[in-house]
């Protein structure tokens, strides 16, 4: 039987590239009940599919957690698809930010136990007994007399985050929730305002607070995606600054001209973000052009001498490194300072 060979990830960008079509990216969730995830899986994938869909869908037992790419001519069809099943019945769309239409390259929809991973049982507490939400306007009226806190990983909030923000050094959802707990231990009475990349985060970050006694918890509609647009829409002072990291091909949305992160390598201004160009190391990371030039791709000189080696030495390393270096030590090494090859561990 002849096996069917599927294209590769250069082959899809390529593909991608060369398209003439508009797309519009955008991100919706829901919280709801989903007794049948596979059905809706196979039944989104078969229509999605049909109307050249590209994106990263999430569906659970506890809802839908999606951010798409569609053709600008398929995108009422889309809409009306989706909303003809009454469990999604408008549910609202955060429209991108910043858009090339080259976000997504091809269409992954995969079934997990959790919308976003909380390390939670399902009925640890109510998610749907949330927060308040606010607009804009009255999140930039609110923030002087509240305690903002950012509920993204610090890779999120490094390149971008709000005035005054609480931004928990982070590297998981998971870690997070206790870890912010925590930290506004005590203040449980204060107005506690909450937001994050779309929202999704947010809905369950102020469930979770409430749970744990927080009287007056609040949380940005929509997330910093919608912020901007209302910002943009009626004129507003944006009070979140520098760049809005997004989980896609384009790594992130300006939001202002602020450049706040800053190059791990040099230490100079500088936002955008690279995985090193050693596989065996794959440290994600900031970078500037000059050290991305000088550096090859790399976090380091160690991996630069890498990338030089023979593609079966290089590949050794990378399987030996995957099999005797601990997650907790990848973990760590993302939030060096200074970045290192996984050779040091030798």
């Amino acid at each position: 039987m002849k096996v069917q060979k599927f294209p590769s990830r250069k082959e899809l960008l390529k593909r991608l590239h060369a398209e003439t079509l508009r797309r519009i990216t955008f991100s919706f969730y829901r919280y709801v009940i989903l007794e049948d995830v596979e059905i809706v899986r196979d039944e989104f994938f078969k229509k999605w599919k049909g109307l050249n869909v590209f994106g990263r869908i999430y569906v659970a037992r506890e809802g839908i957690n999606a951010q798409m790419s569609v053709p600008e001519n398929n995108l009422e069809a889309f809409r009306s698809q989706l909303y003809s099943d009454k469990r999604f019945k408008n549910v609202p769309f955060k429209i991108a930010v910043e858009d090339s239409g080259k976000s997504f390259y091809k269409l992954t929809i995969k079934i997990r136990n959790k919308m976003v991973a909380d390390g939670l049982t399902d009925d640890a507490f109510d998610i749907t007994n949330v927060g308040k939400h606010l607009s804009a306007e009255e999140w930039n009226s609110e923030m002087s007399k509240a305690v903002v806190v950012d509920m993204r990983n610090f890779y999120e909030s490094e390149v971008g985050h709000f005035e005054n923000a609480i931004c928990p050094d982070a590297h998981s959802f998971r870690q997070e929730l206790p870890m912010v707990k925590d930290i506004l231990k005590g203040r449980e009475n204060e107005k506690i305002l909450l937001y994050c990349t779309g929202g999704i985060r947010c809905e369950k970050a102020s469930a979770y607070l409430k749970h744990n006694g927080f009287k007056d918890v609040n949380q940005l509609y929509g997330g910093i995606i919608e912020y901007a647009r209302q910002v943009k829409a009626k004129g507003l002072i944006s009070k979140f600054k520098g760049k809005n990291f997004v989980f896609d091909e384009r790594m992130g949305e300006r939001i202002t001209d602020e450049i706040i992160g800053n190059c791990y390598e040099c230490g100079t201004p500088s936002d955008s973000h690279y995985n090193c160009a050693n596989d065996a190391c794959h440290l994600f990371f900031i970078q500037c052009d000059s050290c991305k030039q000088k550096f090859e791709g790399c976090c380091s000189e160690e991996c630069q001498r890498v990338i030089h080696l023979p593609k079966r030495e290089q590949k050794r390393l990378q399987t030996e490194t995957a099999k005797n270096v601990p997650a907790s030590v990848f973990v760590s090494r993302q939030r060096a300072k200074k970045p290192h090859s996984p050779l040091q561990n030798k």
